[in-house]
């Protein structure tokens, strides 16, 4: 019976460590296609003089209802 413990015991732990090394293999090679495909957008610009932050109409609202 204890041999038996032992062979199962020995089958997860090899099945977690293959399922561990799998998990990174696709990590790396989803961060390795994801960087070819990435473009960095560019700021939208504004008016001179203005520091970017605008009240909007949704702005406004989300102020209304938090009550800000």
């Amino acid at each position: 019976m204890s041999k038996k413990k032992e062979e199962a015991s020995i089958g997860r732990r090899d099945f977690f460590r293959k399922a561990g090394l799998g998990a990174g293999a696709v990590g790396a090679a989803a961060v390795g296609l994801s960087a070819e495909q990435g473009e960095a957008a560019e700021p939208a610009k504004t008016a001179p003089g203005r520091a970017g932050y605008r009240e909007t109409a949704h702005v406004k609202k989300y102020y209304e209802l938090s009550r800000f």
